[in-house]
């Protein structure tokens, strides 16, 4: 699969495509490996540049993008497509989003295990969830918590009082 990887004010980061629509994004300090160049279509570049845009502090809503929901489990797919429901400077927590999809509370644990396996860090927010007390808890991306601290700050969503920046 293509895929290319590119500067943002953030550090360099990775997309990858077929032709069924996006298969992976990877923020800056992931080891995935991904070609560099010129060489994406244009649809892919159109991404780059939202993507460049929203780190640079112009908020982007990636909600209309193609996603290759195929490589994905079919709950995997429905709590992606609820996560892309909350937009930038918003925050939910995990419970929030089992009861969109019609599931009882203790479904936020599945919830956030989807959310940890979400192939499209930042594009498919999963940075934007919190846990039931408002605790910024488990991120995989790289940096943990602080890169989904930073995300949610240059976004300037309202944190709890204890994860507010200064």
């Amino acid at each position: 699969m293509p895929s290319v990887s590119f500067p943002t004010s953030l550090g360099h980061c990775a997309i990858g495509w077929n032709n069924n629509g996006l298969t992976r994004f990877h923020l800056p300090g992931d080891k995935a490996a991904a070609d560099s160049g010129d060489g994406a279509p244009d649809w892919i570049k159109a991404i780059i540049l939202r993507v460049q845009r929203h780190f640079d502090g112009e908020m982007q809503d990636f909600a209309d993008l193609n996603f290759d929901f195929s490589c994905v489990t079919p709950f995997q797919h429905a709590v992606y497509a609820a996560a892309l429901v909350v937009k930038a400077g918003q925050t939910r927590t995990y419970g929030w989003l089992a009861e969109k999809l019609g599931r009882c509370p203790s479904a936020s644990r599945a919830v956030g295990t989807a959310l940890g396996r979400n192939p499209w860090v930042l594009l498919v927010p999963c940075h934007r969830f919190l846990g039931a007390n408002g605790k910024l808890t488990g991120y995989s991306a790289p940096g943990g918590i602080a890169t989904k601290e930073r995300l949610l700050a240059l976004e300037l969503a309202e944190l709890p009082v204890a994860y507010a920046p200064l």
